[in-house]
């Protein structure tokens, strides 16, 4: 139990961090596509002896890289479904060529998290800092590049660069975690804690910081429960994820709803004011 908590307290981080900003790019179907088709490269590297995170990361970046290629020509919701295509087709290859990793796919879509291992916190906490030293690095960049990619342009940020490098740290990110907690379970935390977090403000850095904040209470939370009753820890982060997502748009529509009636009084005034001090001939 402590191990799992650890590992989803790290994982939880690195959801959020990088979630932001796959909300903020529109990246939510990269995020699916990368994790979901990236156990190919697990059940190729089962089949030819090597060690199946090998197979997993490479497959994964390569996936990125080539969505970020072919998309740049092309239309990206279509290049990222018929890499997410051919990626299911060569893990059902080599999944038909042995028995032995079959048993293995239910914890990489829905996870094991209540199973890690001791030996299995060190490298995702190293990936973890690898990935939120990357975002650092590529913070300003990523927020021109996603929110004003035109003055991002102008100020010498290539917005084909920052996509590569973004699709790559996705990439790791998803790479390391799936065999801990299942790709289903890192995309749900990916993207419902941080649309949600972006719901409650609009600070690039206290969005970040929101918005690891619902993913560990989301996680933290489905383990206990997932304790108490014997359910799937995958349902309860799916449900609460999607709570979070809901929350966040009442807080939003509650937020708006303030906002107007005093916008409206003030362009009232305005006009009024603009009516009383303006000569008419």
């Amino acid at each position: 139990m402590v191990d799992a908590w650890l590992v989803s307290t790290i994982v939880a981080v690195i959801a959020g961090v990088v979630g932001f900003f796959v909300v903020l790019r529109g990246s939510a179907f990269p995020a699916h596509a990368i994790p979901n088709g990236a156990f190919a490269g697990a059940a190729a590297a089962n089949a030819v002896g090597l060690n199946t995170l090998v197979g997993l990361a490479v497959l994964a970046v390569f996936a990125a890289l080539g969505i970020g290629t072919l998309g740049r020509r092309g239309r990206r919701d279509v290049v990222t479904a018929l890499a997410l295509v051919m990626l299911l087709a060569i893990g059902a290859l080599f999944l038909s060529q042995t028995t032995e990793y079959e048993p293995q796919i239910y914890s990489l879509l829905f996870g094991e998290v209540l199973g890690v291992s001791t030996n299995e916190l060190a490298p995702v906490a190293l990936l973890a800092v690898v990935c939120v030293l990357a975002v650092a690095v590529l913070w300003r960049p990523l927020v021109l590049s996603s929110v004003v990619p035109e003055i991002g342009e102008a100020r010498g940020v290539r917005a084909h660069r920052i996509d590569m490098a973004f699709l790559t740290v996705l990439a790791l990110a998803t790479a390391m975690t799936v065999p801990v907690v299942g790709a289903l379970l890192i995309f749900s935390l990916m993207i419902g804690p941080p649309a949600a977090a972006r719901s409650f403000t609009d600070r690039p850095g206290i969005t970040v910081v929101l918005s690891v904040g619902f993913a560990l209470v989301t996680v933290w939370s489905a383990i206990a429960l997932s304790y108490a009753t014997n359910w799937p820890i995958g349902f309860f982060v799916g449900a609460f994820a999607a709570l979070d997502y809901g929350i966040g748009r009442v807080w939003g529509s509650v937020r708006r709803a303030r906002v107007t009636p005093h916008a409206s009084a003030g362009a009232g005034n305005l006009v009024s004011g603009a009516g009383a001090t303006t000569p008419f001939p």
